[in-house]
C-alpha cells in the first residue's frame, strides 16, 4: 500500500509540473527517495498517460527491475543528488522558461531578492554545461549545489532542485522560477542592485528559524 501511495504521489507531482508551467511535454522528471533507492518518472511517456505502475524504481547502482519501463534519462542526476545530499527526499528537474532563459545565458540568479535564500545560499548558481544524462552533468550540478544549496540552474538546459518532500520541492521549483522571471525582467530596465552577503546571511538564519516553527 505504501509503495502504491508513493507512486501515485509521483504521478500527481509530474502532472502538477506542467499545470504550474514548470515544464512542457515530457522533458522534465521528478523522483522520490525510497528504501535502498528511489522512484522516478519514466522516459518519453506523456504525463497524462502515467499510472502508478509506470513509475520506475531504481537502486543506488541504477539497476531496474525486469519488466519496468525505462527510467528518465536523467536518473543518474537524481541518483547522485540522493547519494550526496542525505536530506534530499524528493528531486525535481525541469525546463521552466525563465530559469531556462538564464541557463541559456549561463547565468545564475544573484541576491536580487531576499527569497533567493530559500534555495539555501546567497545566490542560485548555474552549473557548467554537460550532455543530458551524463556523469559530467551530475558532477557539475553537485558543484553548483555546494554550500548547502538545494537548487541550481543547468547551463543550456534547465534547473534542478531537491527538498524533504514532494510538496516542498514543487513549491521550491516554483519560487526559483519566479525569481528567475523577476531577475530577467529587472535586467530589462538596467543594472540590478544586489543584497550583500551579510544581508543574505541574516535572511538565511531567519528562514532556518521559520522552518523550525513549521
Amino acid at each position: 500500500m505504501l509503495d502504491h501511495t508513493r507512486r501515485h504521489i509521483l504521478v500527481q507531482a509530474a502532472r502538477s509540473m506542467n499545470r504550474m508551467d514548470l515544464n512542457q511535454g515530457t522533458s522534465g522528471n521528478v523522483s522520490l527517495r525510497v528504501d535502498n533507492g528511489f522512484l522516478i518518472t519514466p522516459s518519453a511517456l506523456d504525463y497524462d498517460r502515467y499510472t502508478a505502475a509506470d513509475m520506475v524504481e531504481l537502486d543506488m547502482d541504477g539497476r531496474v527491475p525486469v519488466g519496468s519501463r525505462k527510467p528518465s534519462s536523467e536518473w543518474q542526476l537524481h541518483r547522485d543528488i540522493y547519494k550526496h545530499k542525505k536530506e534530499a527526499a524528493a528531486i525535481l528537474h525541469a525546463h521552466p522558461p525563465w530559469c531556462t532563459t538564464l541557463a541559456c545565458l549561463e547565468r545564475g540568479i544573484p541576491p536580487c531578492h531576499y527569497t533567493v535564500a530559500m534555495a539555501g545560499g546567497d545566490s542560485i548558481a548555474c552549473a557548467s554545461y554537460a550532455l543530458f544524462g551524463s556523469e559530467e552533468l551530475s558532477h557539475n550540478a553537485l558543484s553548483a549545489l555546494d554550500n548547502d544549496r538545494c537548487a541550481c540552474l543547468l547551463a543550456h538546459h534547465g534547473m534542478v532542485c531537491f527538498a524533504t518532500d514532494i510538496e516542498s520541492v514543487l513549491a521550491l521549483a516554483l519560487e526559483v522560477e519566479n525569481l528567475a522571471r523577476i531577475y530577467v525582467q529587472a535586467l530589462q530596465i538596467g543594472e540590478v542592485p544586489l543584497l550583500s552577503s551579510e544581508e543574505m546571511r541574516v535572511v538565511g538564519e531567519k528562514f532556518i528559524e521559520y522552518k523550525k516553527q513549521e
